[in-house]
């Protein structure tokens, strides 16, 4: 179970070190670019000590899922940024995939 909790805070991560990214302005602003590089950081590290255990296809088709989703909703909530249907479609078109695998998957340990 451990190695799940260590995929979603490698998620965490991740996103919150995206959103940093458009908030450091090409690095030019130092406190998000300090936050980027730490939460990229520990996503990656999060990220190795859940490949202990999950395929990395596994692991990678369900950060990256989530992450879209996630980081499509910091995009709105702090940044304005929305979404036409097309796009909502194709997230839910990720989301559908990442579920299906983690549901009738054989290489997905349940």
């Amino acid at each position: 179970m451990m190695n799940w909790l260590y995929l979603g805070l490698a998620i965490i991560c991740e996103v919150v070190a995206t959103s940093a990214l458009k908030a450091s302005a090409g690095f030019t602003r130092p406190l998000p670019t300090v936050l980027l590089a730490f939460g990229y950081g520990a996503a990656f590290y999060f990220l190795s000590l859940t490949l202990r255990s999950i395929p990395v296809g596994v692991a990678y088709a369900v950060w990256s899922g989530v992450g879209v989703v996630l980081i499509s909703l910091v995009a709105w909530i702090l940044y304005g940024q929305e979404l036409d249907v097309p796009a909502m479609l194709g997230i839910g078109l990720i989301v559908a995939g990442v579920i299906v695998l983690n549901m009738f998957s054989k290489t997905v340990s349940h």
